[in-house]
């Protein structure tokens, strides 16, 4: 089946639409640089994107000469069989405001294009038509859908709410397209024609469409990368002492399945393998080309690379982004000109990569020694670490599935390799080290939907990892914040290698822990108390450590182990083995292995002082290697009960209900997404401030209440004001310095009468020189809280919740999330602080209404997710009290979007 194509009338006959009596809005070149997009086909092959420019002239002649009359009759609603100077002109000079033209570029060469015009003329101001045609050679990769996605993201930043499309009947494919994007269409029938109409708002059902096609072209993507049928190695030195010798002689070693074609300019041979002068004279197709040539030289391979079809590149070669400015330059270059012709890239500077399938058998790194087959993927930026962290995984029996270092991560990231472990059935554990988050959003987004399904571990190297300053003036957010923010995606992070190693050795090995409740069985009370005193730190619970002396028996050992297991009362094991004498081992690692077989109950072991898996304790794969059931070993019982304790806190985040991230009533985005942009332009390119009235107007659009109040300028204004609103009532000053002090010394509470008011007013005045003063009616008495709204420089809006005052200021005692929040994440939200008792009774206090703060915060977050304008909030305080949460004082900044990372149409970082 092709994929389809659809139009309106010949673009001879194309609407004029500009306002103004046809003046267009922008000039033909003058285009948002952030339409310009890199994005994945179904295949996972790179396609170019940008709007059409008049440049693209000759181009649109070629490509129109490449359609078939069948596609050219399906967009045009007749032949064309050539375009006439008028139709070009007018095709590739667009105003791209009423009227937008992406096209698809592959390898320089037009394979696609899409077009929106307005409707105005037609009395359908926020209406536009759409239409594209996929050259007949890319029909089928997804082109349409990614067109339609890109033209709606131009049409909504240009004011437009609705699509239109007029599709022949026998063309039923196209109205597929628009069904399967995730639109929900209107449709109406006339004669040879149907007229489609939708909302191009992204809703929920869109949303999911988009992601359900990144995840599959981008995990495409990693398989072109990781299951390739050939292999070139271009650099295939003779010399045994270079890196492309030992490059060549690792896949081969390893055993690769399919063809490996060494290039070498100069040799006839390499390894007892027939060499080729470059990657063009290989006389068969060529999936995986691995560069080992200087960076210098690596344009040269390049362009051999894109003749012959390649479809990833991995690049050891070091000297670009890690040399310095023109390093960064030349990088940049070599990632353009890889996606410009369809391509993947690994690196520069990369370590390789390696695939242990047996299938494939692929070990395209520079390390000799990897570990065995597992069902662990790991993926690693630093490319200096990497040859120890393989051979430290291969030595403690930790097997892997497949094994990534990106180097200077120049294209391909750790958010492409969780799309592919995703679906891939040989990875159960994955496992992250990590420089930089890369895109952020992003990355919270993909490892919260892994991590429902298979645990993630990650090191990030070096603490601020996630540090940035709030708009709002917050501190920044350190190391706790960023723990939590990855905790709700439910990221296991650890601080070290080591950590990294010892949770993947209990979560590749062994079940997951039920419940908290772990008891130590050994033969040392004073190693079962550490391991219960560390285990209580990361949340288990002691159910009574076993101790069995110095001197006992292997069945004695086997007893206790198993009759832990079997105890309903017991949900994780810690056996301690460390004997004071020499011993022979092998009768206490069968009792060991005995007592726990056929449990659920998880076991890890402090045998012997070992670490890893030792040989005693290992369950044998079909590979010789450890499996499934296998006990890992532990040096000491501290870092067994941590690995233990991580598995525990994964164990409860997972089994968690999912809670759906449900949109609240008494909402109107609509109305909200209007004032936001009338008041943007008064506000100009650098934001704006919104003052409390305009603020509260804002908010109310999203069900936030602000405690009414009046703005005044005598005092009796104020009287009045006081009158409407009803008793009692505050009166308070406004400007910044006297806002939210702790004295108070800036507003007067309790007032229950107008002769009171008219007093305050007249005393405020004189004390803080303010001539506005607000009036606002007195809310029932509770305990102050904050919500906020920042920006963080690595995973953009936040929310934060804590308590007010500078008090819980000074001690950092806010906790932070990403939107958009779950009811789950928002009740987390709020037991999350450490002062968090004070809302339930601590020391007597009253009781306070937190479901009324859990609707506070899924107001804000949906309000912060459908308009990313909004570059911070403030709701402070938030007077929570038995029955009620009343929001006093709301201030909202207004802000172009700094960002696109994870927002709008998908594309490549």
């Amino acid at each position: 089946m092709t994929e389809p194509t659809t139009g309106t009338e010949g673009p001879t006959a194309a609407r004029e639409s500009a306002p103004g009596g046809g003046v267009p809005r922008r000039g033909p070149r003058d285009f948002p640089r952030h339409w310009i997009a890199d994005v994945l086909a179904s295949d996972g092959g790179v396609v170019h994107l940008r709007p059409i420019v008049p440049e693209d002239a000759d181009r649109l002649v070629r490509f129109h000469a490449t359609l078939s009359e069948r596609t050219r009759y399906m967009r045009y609603f007749g032949p064309y069989p050539t375009l006439s100077p008028r139709d070009i002109a007018r095709m590739t000079t667009v105003d791209h405001h009423d009227r937008v033209a992406m096209v698809g570029l592959l390898g320089g060469e037009m394979i696609a294009m899409g077009v929106y015009e307005g409707m105005r003329t037609m009395g359908r101001p926020h209406s536009a038509e759409v239409a594209f045609v996929v050259a007949d050679d890319h029909q089928g990769r997804g082109l349409g859908p990614i067109l339609l996605e890109h033209l709606a993201g131009a049409a909504a930043e240009n004011g437009f709410t609705r699509f239109e499309a007029e599709v022949l009947t026998e063309n039923p494919y196209m109205v597929a397209v628009f069904r399967d994007a995730g639109y929900q269409l209107t449709r109406s029938f006339d004669g040879s024609t149907v007229h489609v109409e939708f909302t191009i708002d992204p809703s929920e059902a869109l949303l999911s469409v988009r992601n359900a096609r990144e995840r599959g072209s981008e995990a495409r993507s990693v398989a072109n990368l990781l299951r390739p049928a050939s292999v070139a190695v271009i650099g295939a030195s003779t010399d045994r002492t270079k890196v492309g010798n030992a490059l060549l002689a690792n896949i081969v070693d390893h055993g690769f399945t399919g063809p490996v074609y060494p290039v070498n300019a100069e040799a006839r041979e390499v390894r007892g393998i027939h060499a080729y002068p470059t990657v063009r004279d290989i006389p068969e197709p060529v999936d995986l080309a691995v560069v080992a040539v200087p960076a210098g030289t690596v344009d040269e391979v390049l362009a051999d690379c894109l003749t012959k079809g390649v479809k990833t590149l991995v690049v050891v070669s070091s000297g670009f982004a890690d040399t310095g400015e023109s390093g960064r330059a030349s990088e940049a270059r070599l990632v353009a000109a890889v996606r410009e012709h369809g391509m993947r890239l690994v690196g520069p500077n990369a370590l390789g990569v390696a695939n242990n399938d047996p299938e494939i058998s692929l070990n395209a790194t520079l390390a000799p020694r990897i570990p065995s087959l597992g069902r662990v993927g790991f993926f690693c930026q630093s490319g200096a670490l990497g040859i120890a962290i393989l051979d430290t995984a291969a030595r403690r029996g930790l097997g892997l599935s497949t094994f990534v270092s990106a180097g200077n991560r120049a294209d391909l990231s750790g958010n492409d390799l969780l799309q592919y472990w995703d679906s891939d059935a040989g990875t159960e554990v994955v496992l992250l080290y990590l420089e930089s988050f890369g895109n952020p959003r992003k990355f919270f987004r993909l490892a919260r939907r892994v991590a429902r399904d298979k645990p993630i571990v990650a090191v990030k190297s070096g603490l601020g990892a996630v540090t940035a300053k709030f708009a709002t003036g917050e501190p920044e957010l350190g190391d706790e914040g960023s723990r939590g923010i990855l905790a709700q995606a439910g990221v296991i992070q650890v601080d070290t290698l080591t950590e990294l190693f010892d949770c993947a050795l209990a979560l590749a090995y062994q079940p997951l822990p039920a419940g908290p409740r772990v008891r130590v069985v050994g033969n040392s009370s004073v190693l079962g108390a550490i391991a219960a005193d560390v285990g209580g730190r990361y949340g288990l619970e002691s159910s009574g450590n076993i101790d069995l002396g110095p001197a006992a028996s292997p069945e004695e050992f086997q007893a206790a182990v198993g009759s832990a297991a079997a105890d309903p009362d017991v949900d994780a094991i810690i056996a301690v083995f460390v004997p004071p004498v020499a011993v022979s081992a092998t009768a206490y690692a069968d009792a060991l292995m005995a007592g726990a077989r056929d449990s659920r109950t998880p076991v890890v072991s402090t045998f012997l002082a070992a670490e890893g898996v030792p040989d005693a304790l290992m369950v044998r794969g079909d590979n010789g290697g450890p499996a499934r059931g296998s006990i890992p070993s532990y040096p000491g019982p501290e870092r067994a009960a941590q690995a233990l304790g991580q598995a525990w806190r994964y164990s409860r985040w997972r089994s968690r209900p999912e809670s759906p991230i449900v949109r609240p009533d008494g909402i109107d985005p609509a109305a909200a997404r209007g004032l936001v942009r009338d008041l943007l332009i008064s506000g100009g390119e650098q934001g704006i401030d919104l003052d409390d009235r305009q603020s509260a107007s804002l908010l109310r659009y999203y069900g936030i209440h602000v405690v009414d109040f009046r703005e005044t300028d005598t005092a009796e204004e104020a009287m009045a004001a006081a009158e409407e609103l009803g008793f009692p009532v505050a009166v308070k000053a406004m400007s910044p310095g006297w806002r939210g002090r702790l004295d108070r010394e800036g507003a007067r509470l309790d007032l229950s009468d107008s002769v009171s008011v008219g007093a305050a007013f007249t005393e405020l005045t004189l004390v803080t020189g303010d001539r506005t003063l607000q009036v606002q009616r007195m809310a029932h008495r509770g305990i102050n809280t904050v919500i906020r709204v920042g920006d963080d420089t690595s995973f953009g809006s936040l929310i934060s919740f804590g308590l007010s005052g500078v008090t819980f200021e000074l001690l950092g005692d806010h906790v932070y999330r990403v939107p958009p929040l779950s009811e789950a994440d928002a009740r987390e939200l709020i037991a999350a602080p450490r002062s968090a008792p004070l809302l339930q009774g601590y020391h007597g206090q009253q009781v306070v209404d937190t479901d009324s703060l859990v609707d506070l915060l899924l107001r804000v977050s949906t309000m912060v997710d459908d308009i990313p304008e909004v570059r911070s909030l403030s709701l402070d305080p938030i007077l929570v009290a038995s029955d009620s949460a009343s929001v006093l004082a709301g201030r909202v900044r207004l802000g172009p979007v700094p960002t696109r990372v994870d927002t709008g149409p998908r594309r490549l970082r």
